[in-house]
């Protein structure tokens, strides 16, 4: 919803089970710091939120009243911006300082729900919750209800199951449901932070993100420079702030102070030693509880190694289904299969299908806005609108958009160049519009073109990078600063008619809160060029084990750096090819259905897509070949030539993969 964070003071922090060879630091009641709470603030706040909270907890340890007289903690929860953080470290009850503290933020941008909601949410049992993320299924949601409200009611209703060596959790016979199990249900991006104070007085920090890290969580593990526990959704500027230098003398950031959190769940639970009131924190990773889920995450797919007469009838099937006619344009697709002489006729409109309600889902205007300042009832106003480069998955995206929508709303058409009208992204984009003009002639796309030129982007870039952070590569800078771009949605409007002699360069600004992104499309239905070389040298078992690679570490590679390059605009990023019930069945489709890599580049790569592509009618764009965003923005060519001297140079270099620092000219 936009961003989260927490910064845990005083702790000693265990991870004996994450890290055996992990060392925390001694905390000190004088202790330096790289960055404040306001560092954190201020960072959250450029991305525009309706509302910024914080709330701080105050722990000390002492002797409990239960029976045994063990160690107990008290815990104060204060309002800090009420007081500006005056008191933190003030004495209570035993004169003892509070050097144990928790600082929650809370930055919201709320898209669902009739009542404005200012995080962190605390409750009447003092849990507190900052939430970043959209509940699209396993929690009954109502059409007015707002998603962090309604997972701190559940929440609430948790029992604990928590226990450690060193931290003995009471278990509730009450509450039967864990936060695992609640989390685990959860169908959509999210990010999670959440106290809880149960029945026997344990205090335990729950923090986690989804399954496939649709949404940024950075840790930082104390160290001596810093011995605080850290998680935010992004870095600030501040505590990146030990630096080198660009090819032009430009300053970046360092980058080791953060990484991602990698996706689950994660219990600290906080007690007292019995030989002193010194509090220490042991984090814990829980299992997944929900087997669905698991099976999504293991990406395990049936059928792989296809008989000669599978790829035989695949083949015939697939030119079959591209003559058969398209949809018609202005009707929603009907959830079940069509009727067709063959049965594998039915698994583009299956994937069709799956597509259609994760975007239904995902763009649902119900009530969504009905608590910001911006009047969407007007129909020159644009809710939604999609990153756009004219290729194969943003032209599926826009085409089942427009199905989606009511026709009173425009669509934004996001487009970003570095090459002006040249850039091949700019291209496409341009005969996209028109081919969208054509299947649906009602609809008022708008597609916005962006023009850069890196050479004068300096502060930007040097934004970005502690955008990308703990990504560091040339690749993560420039894809990061076209996205950032991109989301910005800052260009002029290409004119209605698609008339390139004629454009209408009137400046436009998107007011589109919510952003469809394309991601996950050519890891699951073999997009990328290496896809091809693995199956040229592993064939189809080879092809498999490097999709499941790359579905298993999109959070670490794309998904954590693009969140957080988009929502710095007051964006929030939706994925609707990483639905769960897309991913699964895009899993149930044998994988020679899914991709056919002994076709040339632009019909057996992503062949599923194309075939849906045909049945949405958009054939020109079912034709397409893939073009990551860095080349088709042609991003990646002004960045060698600027940071190695010539695209021959950085190619030599495999300037995509070098780690920015020093002069690499």
């Amino acid at each position: 919803m936009c961003g989260i964070a927490v910064i845990v003071s005083g702790i000693k922090i265990i991870l004996s089970s994450l890290d055996p060879n992990f060392v925390s630091p001694v905390p000190l009641l004088e202790q330096q710091t790289l960055f404040s709470v306001d560092d954190i603030k201020g960072v959250l706040r450029r991305r525009g939120p309706d509302n910024l909270g914080c709330k701080k907890v105050l722990l000390r340890s002492g002797v409990s009243a239960l029976p045994g007289g063990e160690q107990d903690i008290v815990a104060f929860v204060e309002d800090e911006d009420a007081n500006d953080g005056e008191n933190s470290h003030m004495g209570g009850g035993g004169g003892k300082e509070f050097i144990e503290e928790l600082q929650f933020i809370g930055a919201t941008l709320q898209l669902r729900g009739i009542s404005p909601i200012i995080q962190p949410l605390v409750d009447m049992s003092g849990n507190i919750l900052v939430y970043n993320g959209e509940i699209f299924g396993g929690i009954q949601m109502s059409s007015g209800s707002n998603d962090t409200e309604i997972l701190m009611q559940h929440l609430g209703l948790c029992g604990c199951h928590v226990s450690s060596p060193h931290n003995k959790a009471h278990t509730s016979g009450e509450r039967g449901t864990s936060v695992p199990e609640l989390l685990s249900r959860i169908r959509g991006p999210w990010a999670l932070i959440y106290w809880q104070v149960t029945f026997g007085g344990s205090k335990i920090l729950w923090f986690g993100r989804d399954a496939f890290g649709r949404r940024s969580l950075l840790v930082h593990w104390p160290t001596k420079e810093d011995p605080r526990f850290l998680l935010s959704s992004v870095s600030p500027l501040a505590s990146v702030n030990e630096s080198s230098e660009f090819a032009d003398g430009g300053q970046i950031a360092k980058t080791d102070f953060w990484e991602e959190l990698p996706c689950g769940v994660y219990s600290l639970s906080i007690g007292a030693l019995e030989t002193d009131e010194d509090l220490i924190g042991e984090v814990l990773k829980h299992d997944w509880t929900d087997p669905k889920l698991k099976e999504l995450i293991t990406w395990e797919r049936t059928s792989i190694q296809p008989k000669p007469e599978d790829l035989c009838a695949s083949r015939q099937k697939g030119y079959c289904r591209k003559e058969k006619s398209p949809l018609t344009p202005s009707t929603l697709i009907e959830p079940k299969l069509a009727s067709t002489d063959c049965l594998l006729t039915s698994l583009p409109h299956r994937v069709m299908i799956a597509l259609q309600e994760s975007m239904m889902r995902r763009t649902a205007l119900n009530t969504i806005y009905q608590a910001t300042s911006v009047d969407y009832t007007n129909k020159y106003n644009t809710p939604v609108a999609v990153l756009f480069s004219g290729g194969l998955d943003s032209m599926i995206l826009a085409a089942l958009l427009d199905k989606c929508m009511d026709a009173k709303y425009d669509i934004d058409l996001l487009n970003v160049s570095f090459d002006g009208p040249f850039a091949p992204d700019r291209v496409s984009a341009r005969a996209g519009l028109k081919e969208l003009q054509k299947i649906a002639p009602s609809r008022r796309w708008k597609l916005v073109e962006i023009d850069a030129d890196l050479l004068k982007l300096t502060s930007e870039t040097k934004h970005v990078m502690s955008l990308i952070n703990p990504a560091s590569t040339y690749m993560d800078l420039n894809i990061g600063t076209a996205l950032w771009l991109a989301a910005g949605g800052e260009g002029c409007l290409q004119d209605e008619t698609g008339n390139d002699d004629t454009r209408d360069h009137v400046k436009y600004k998107s007011a589109a809160r919510i952003l469809l992104v394309g991601a996950g499309a050519d890891e699951q239905c073999a997009g990328y060029g290496r896809h091809r070389t693995k199956y040229r040298n592993g064939s189809w078992l080879g092809l498999n084990d490097e999709m499941k690679l790359d579905m298993q570490r999109i959070w670490k590679r794309n998904l954590g750096r693009d969140d957080r390059c988009i929502a710095d605009n007051g964006k929030e990023a939706r994925f609707p090819f990483l639905d769960e019930d897309v991913i699964r069945i895009l899993l149930d489709i044998p994988l020679w259905e899914i991709a056919d890599l002994d076709q040339p580049i632009g019909i057996g790569d992503k062949k599923i897509l194309r075939e849906v592509a045909h049945l949405l009618g958009i054939s020109e764009a079912a034709s397409l070949p893939k073009r990551a965003i860095q080349f088709g923005s042609r991003i990646a060519r002004e960045s060698n030539r600027k940071n190695f001297g010539s695209n021959r140079a950085a190619n030599q270099a495999s300037a995509g993969s070098v780690t920015i620092h020093g002069n690499n000219s």
